[in-house]
Formats: structure tokens, C-alpha cells, sequence
């Protein structure tokens, strides 16, 4: 017999896209944003917290000095990691930085916390003309070229006087108690990591970061694909130099001094580098990690094991770990693993 389907009524029909939507319950990824903005706003109440830190000096030290790499990591990888082209030479926009800002201190009289962005517009402007003709070169002929540039800029300020030569320029101190005196410079290193996150996120959600993604799989087909190789990359290199520079400009003021040899290193290129590949290079969140992991135990092998080479073989003990189990970085590595942490997934 025909069940008489008018007297039951019609089917139930599927919801709408919308409405399932909102009948889903919500997953990890809708709570990302939620989850960033509560570790910003613990990391600009951690100064509040004074009396429940002994140590109190030495942890907005080492906040600071774990947010000036985050920062100058995250600008590396726009070169580095989303066009792949590897510099060694990054370190001399935080000399130029740093020295712009010495200079109108010792000088002048101009707090480096008002002169820092210049700071970084002249890393900015060294970046343009050494991504003119640095940029011309590929592979290791690059790479080598922007040590060549960074050399060159050591036996520029070793000889010039009005720098301080060899010696540097000493910087005066902040006029703060010493109980105060960290928490400037914590806040200011804060704020330059997140500019420094927020434009390696910008550039990485653009059709510039697209440009540099697919320079950096294959340039020729990129070129042939219409998109402007030489423009993108000179842009790319330029782009990363200004947080380089705005933090070396607050990270001279911090130590009291500017010298050649503290600026004008390969280690703090090559430590950058680093940070980005085992926290993952071409991603956003890469940096930050790699940051965060190789600066902390870098620390905790100071504490237990002192000033010794054991630190050394640390690291490159992490590396040969990271690149034997996490081949593109433990963020790009977790991605393609579909095990990435949902607050994580910043690209």
C-alpha cells in the first residue's frame, strides 16, 4: 500500500550551507585569533608582574632579547624564505640601524626609541641598492656576495673615526632606577616583533608574496609567467632590512654601545638563518618558532653548562635533528603532516 504522503507531511530537507555552519560546533582554528591575542596580551602584562619575579631584570632581558630574534628571523624569511634567496650578510641592516641611532644619540642628543625607524629606513635604502647588485647573482654567488657586503661595512666602520673606529661609540644610559631600566627596551622589542610578524604576514597573504613563492620554486617560469622577478626580489630584500634595522637601533641603545664587531658578524646572520630554517623557512610561523626553541636552549645550556663549546654542539645537534625528522622545519613539517596546531597556522 502507498503510504499517503500528504498526511505525514513533506521530508525534512537539508539545512543550508550557512546553517550547518552554524550548527557545527566549533574547531580549534575558529579559536586561533583568540589564542594569539591572549599571548599578546601576557607578553605586554609580563613587566606588571614584577613582584612575582625575582629575577625580574634578567627575564625582560631575555624576553627582549627572544623578541629582537623573532623579529629579525621573520625579516630574513621574506628574502630568505618566501623569494629563496639566502643571505648571510642580513647582520649589516642591524649594524646600520644601530649605528644611525648611535650616532644621533651621541651626537645629538636623540633618544634611539624616536630615531629607530630612521634606523630602518636606512637599512631600508641599503637594501635597495645592495639587492641592485647583489641581485643580479643566483646560488652561492649570492650568498656570497652579501658576506662580501657585510666584510665590507666591518673595514668601513673599523676606520672611521667619527664612528669610533675599532673602539665604536659609548652610548649613555637611560635615565631610569635600575628596577625600570629593562622595561623600555622589552616594550619596544615587543613591538618591533610584532610589526616584524604582522609584515611577513601581509607579504605572505599578497599577490607580492605569491610572486616571491613562485621566484622561489622556479624563477624562469616565473619571469615567463609575467611576474616581475628583478622589481619583486630588489623589493623582497629591502622589505626585510627595515626590522633588522629598527632593532638593532634599540639593541645598541640596551648594551650602552656601538662597535663594528658586535653589528658586523656573520654568527648573527647565520643565526637568523638558522631560526628560520628549523622553525620552518617560507612560512610565517617558522621564525617564531625557531626563535623561541633556539634562543630558550641556548639559555638553559648556559645556565647548566656555562660558556663552552657544549653549547655549540647543542645546536648543531638540534640541526642534524630537525633536518633528519623535520625536513621543512617543524611548522612546514607539522603542516604537511596535517599535525599542525591550529593557533600555528598563520599562512
Amino acid at each position: 500500500m502507498i503510504e499517503d504522503r500528504a498526511a505525514v507531511g513533506p521530508e525534512p530537507s537539508d539545512p543550508e550551507p550557512e546553517q550547518q555552519e552554524a550548527q557545527r560546533p566549533p574547531g580549534p582554528a575558529r579559536y586561533r585569533w583568540y589564542v594569539l591575542a591572549a599571548v599578546v596580551v601576557a607578553l605586554f602584562a609580563l613587566p606588571l608582574f614584577r613582584p612575582m619575579i625575582s629575577s625580574y631584570n634578567y627575564v625582560l632581558t631575555l624576553g627582549a632579547l627572544i623578541l629582537m630574534w623573532v623579529a629579525m628571523s621573520s625579516s630574513w624569511n621574506i628574502l630568505g624564505g618566501f623569494a629563496g634567496y639566502i643571505s648571510l650578510g642580513h647582520s649589516v641592516f642591524m649594524g646600520v640601524g644601530g649605528y644611525v641611532a648611535g650616532v644621533l644619540l651621541y651626537y645629538h642628543g636623540i633618544s634611539p626609541f624616536l630615531t629607530a625607524p630612521l634606523g630602518g629606513l636606512a637599512a631600508v635604502a641599503l637594501g635597495f641598492l645592495a639587492g641592485f647588485i647583489t641581485l643580479r647573482t643566483r646560488g652561492p654567488a649570492f650568498i656570497i656576495s652579501t658576506i662580501a657586503l657585510l666584510f665590507m661595512f666591518l673595514l668601513m666602520t673599523d676606520n672611521f673615526e667619527y664612528l669610533g673606529g675599532a673602539a665604536g661609540l659609548p652610548l649613555p644610559a637611560l635615565p631610569l632606577s635600575q628596577e625600570w631600566l629593562r622595561v623600555p627596551f622589552y616594550y619596544a622589542m615587543l613591538l618591533i616583533a610584532l610589526g616584524a610578524i604582522w609584515t611577513a604576514y601581509r607579504v605572505a597573504h599578497s599577490k607580492f608574496g605569491m610572486g616571491l613563492r613562485a621566484i622561489a620554486e622556479d624563477e624562469v617560469k616565473a619571469e615567463v609567467a609575467g611576474v616581475p622577478t628583478r622589481l619583486y626580489k630588489i623589493s623582497a630584500f629591502a622589505i626585510s632590512a627595515f626590522w633588522v634595522g629598527v632593532a638593532g637601533a634599540i639593541y645598541g641603545y640596551s648594551i650602552a654601545f656601538v662597535r663594528p664587531t658586535v653589528f658586523f658578524t656573520i654568527a648573527i646572520s647565520a643565526q637568523m638563518v638558522l631560526m628560520a630554517i628549523i622553525g620552518g623557512k617560507g612560512t610565517v610561523a617558522g621564525p617564531v618558532v625557531g626563535a623561541v626553541l633556539i634562543y630558550a636552549i641556548n639559555e638553559l645550556s648556559l645556565v647548566a653548562f656555562g660558556a663552552t663549546e657544549f653549547n655549540i654542539v647543542i645546536q648543531g645537534t638540534m640541526l642534524v635533528a630537525v633536518l633528519l625528522f623535520f625536513p621543512l622545519g617543524i611548522v612546514g613539517t607539522l603542516r604537511k603532516m596535517n599535525r599542525l596546531p591550529a593557533f600555528l597556522n598563520w599562512d
